[in-house]
């Protein structure tokens, strides 16, 4: 990804920083303890396509 739209993407819930995740290609909130897909190096920013951290994730 970008590093300068990393640095401009904000979670749209709570507008807190994002942790980007290489690996599992997602973006991640830790206050909310959501991870926005990635798909084709296109962040996917919606709530309804978050998947919640399970309690054993570190966020």
């Amino acid at each position: 990804m970008d590093p300068k739209l990393l640095e401009i993407l904000v979670c749209p819930i709570c507008k807190g920083p994002l942790v980007h995740r290489r690996e599992p290609r997602e973006l991640v909130c830790r206050a909310d303890r959501l991870a926005f897909p990635v798909r084709d190096d296109i962040p996917v920013m919606l709530e309804e396509e978050a998947r919640k951290l399970g309690p054993d994730e570190e966020a």
